[in-house]
């Protein structure tokens, strides 16, 4: 007599397989990333060396560290310039793009290039065009003016600001044109005929059909911000013009100087006040919906 074979319900053998198909990217991040993050919290309680306790000393330390106040300094001012300037520009372009299909392709693909251009290269064409003897101080002389030392006053910081936005506007325009892709026609051919213009459609259609969009690069381009150091490093080193001191550039010190305890204090904190920003972009754009 053959023995009968047991089967799983239907509901089951798909949560088996959702598992199956989950459960190694979820022991990858609690390992690799939720571990570690819980262990830079306990760091930020203890000594560099030693690991004793010491309550919040380490956030007393680092909050009276003249260093750090002026990489948040820095970091804030760099936040509150490049975000609005990336978002409106890299709207506006996409909104010009995608009103020529035939053209508007092609035109994507070549601000698409700076994200496949190595480093390298970047930091190569900056110290050629914004050295001390480069080709626009040669430019500024030859027709008679006097040159800038770029890296060495606070145009550094502007030259900063520039880098971010040309690495960062091809990708943000095209998840704004994403965004513009998914709303019907039909809504602007009704307003057409209502005798709406092309700006009353703009603010009144375009903009409010993009909120999901809106927040989605605001998230990104936050994060985003909060990476900008290759550059900055290979071109002015540790120690760069203290306008473009950022805190990447305060943790890659710290770091060799083994300030472990810190790094993960300062760390902490950023990851609270980062957390707390995207919790109140969160919560103005469900206010607005």
């Amino acid at each position: 007599m053959k023995k009968k074979i047991r089967r799983l319900p239907p509901g089951a053998r798909q949560s088996l397989v959702y598992w199956a198909f989950v459960l190694p990217n979820l022991v990858g991040v609690l390992y690799f990333s939720l571990l570690p993050m819980v262990q830079v919290l306990l760091r930020s309680f203890q000594s560099a060396i030693g690991g004793r306790w010491v309550g919040v000393q380490n956030y007393a330390a680092v909050l009276h560290n003249t260093a750090f106040q002026r990489a948040v300094s820095n970091t804030g001012q760099f936040i509150a310039v490049c975000i609005p300037l990336l978002l409106a520009v890299s709207l506006a372009l996409a909104v010009l793009l995608y009103a020529i299909p035939g053209v508007g392709g092609a035109l994507r693909s070549v601000f698409l290039m700076p994200m496949a251009v190595p480093a390298a290269s970047v930091v190569l064409v900056w110290k050629v065009l914004f050295h001390g003897h480069g080709l626009i101080n040669g430019a500024l002389l030859g027709a008679g003016g006097t040159g800038i030392d770029w890296m060495g006053s606070n145009a550094a910081f502007w030259m900063l600001v520039i880098s971010y936005l040309w690495k960062n506007l091809g990708y943000t325009m095209i998840l704004w044109t994403a965004g513009l892709s998914a709303i019907p026609e039909g809504i602007y051919e009704a307003a057409q005929v209502d005798g709406a213009g092309r700006w009353q459609t703009f603010l009144h259609i375009t903009l409010p059909s993009l909120r999901g969009t809106a927040f989605t690069i605001t998230v990104m381009s936050l994060l985003n911000s909060f990476k900008v150091f290759r550059e900055a490093w290979l071109v002015a080193g540790d120690y760069p013009h203290e306008s473009m001191y950022l805190l990447q550039h305060l943790y890659n010190n710290w770091f060799r100087e083994l300030d472990f305890d810190k790094i993960a204090a300062a760390s902490v904190m950023t990851s609270g006040v980062v957390f707390l920003l995207i919790g109140i972009l969160q919560k103005a754009w469900d206010g607005e919906a």
